[in-house]
């Protein structure tokens, strides 16, 4: 059976986990929630930090520019934002 908070998670856009991910921070900083609450909400913040990382990762792949290959034809490699 596939976890239904995973499943919620991947339909999540990256702004959507962010937002949620900072939610659970603020609230875990903030020392109010219970222990068994805040292991509940610590693991789905772990879950939403690997979906983030996942989201800027496959964006970083596409961001690429294309450049002329030594043979004269073009190709792409990873754009520098140095």
């Amino acid at each position: 059976m596939v976890d239904q908070t995973a499943q919620d998670i991947e339909k999540m856009s990256f702004e959507q986990s962010l937002k949620e991910l900072e939610d659970i921070v603020r609230r875990l900083e903030g020392g109010e929630v219970e222990l068994e609450k805040s292991i509940e909400i610590y693991e789905r913040g772990a879950k939403l930090k690997s979906h983030c990382e996942a989201r800027l990762k496959a964006a970083e792949l596409k961001i690429e520019q294309i450049v002329q290959g030594p043979d004269g034809k073009p190709a792409t490699e990873s754009a520098s934002f140095e």
